[in-house]
């Protein structure tokens, strides 16, 4: 069985690492390269940077950010935001990224995901799905920050982007994002029953507890929390000892 992944978030805007609620509601945390540095010498099994408002402000993620981030860190590191074309894909990658999310541009153009899988191997293409429940109980992608909904059923855009070559899927519940009561079980488990690619589960996590109930209660491959790790509320060895505890098979290669 593989091991589950404790993965912190880097929502980025103006150079600052920034965490809200729901998407919005934001404030300031820290310096994305300082907190990297920090995570990555401190248990974390990857790191997620997000230039949470490239797309909106019609941009590129900024590069000089991410190339000083990639300078420190010694895990792999997956960077998304404002991500549209092939050559946006590659400059990442240049800049040090191990994988590149796409989010926005892949459901107005699904056949990115295609021609950068097929460029540089599905195992470097994260698509990004920020989900959104309806009044009639389905999950809607939403897009631009979770801003525009685009009325795509999730689960059946989850099976249309591993067919055209994703490696691997983001998945993060709009809802629950920054709430802390815990992850949208039943938004995860649609997605994880509907794809065999990997699923990484983000938004509502606000306690170790939190991870456990992901890990025992659904069959995702790994977790992701932004709060709860900047705040310093919990550290990734806290909900990693919990895991161990309970018999979670949990990445602990270099801090038990």
């Amino acid at each position: 069985m593989i091991a589950k992944r404790i993965i912190p978030c880097l929502d980025v805007k103006n150079g600052e690492v920034v965490k809200g609620i729901n998407f919005v509601s934001l404030r300031k945390m820290g310096d994305p390269v300082e907190m990297a540095e920090f995570y990555s010498h401190n248990g974390a099994d990857e790191l997620v940077f997000l230039d949470i408002t490239a797309t909106n402000e019609h941009r590129k993620t900024v590069i000089d950010i991410v190339s000083k981030t990639a300078e420190k860190v010694f895990i792999p590191f997956t960077v998304g935001g404002g991500v549209r074309t092939i050559d946006d894909v590659t400059e990442l990658l240049s800049a040090g990224a191990d994988k590149v999310a796409i989010n926005s541009a892949a459901t107005e153009n699904p056949i990115i995901i295609k021609d950068a899988s097929l460029r540089f191997g599905s195992q470097c293409i994260v698509v990004a799905i920020d989900a959104k429940r309806t009044a009639d109980g389905i999950w809607h992608v939403m897009t631009h920050g979770g801003k525009k909904d685009t009325g795509i059923d999730a689960v059946e855009w989850a099976k249309k982007v591993e067919g055209l070559g994703a490696g691997e899927i983001l998945l993060t519940s709009v809802d629950c994002d920054g709430v802390k009561n815990g992850f949208d079980i039943p938004l995860i488990n649609a997605i994880v029953s509907s794809v065999s690619i990997p699923v990484i589960a983000s938004g509502g996590c606000g306690h170790p507890q939190h991870f456990l109930d992901l890990f025992e209660h659904t069959q995702v491959s790994a977790g992701l929390a932004a709060s709860i790790f900047h705040e310093e509320t919990f550290s990734i060895n806290q909900v990693k000892q919990l895991c161990e505890k309970n018999g979670v098979n949990i990445r602990n290669d270099r801090f038990f």
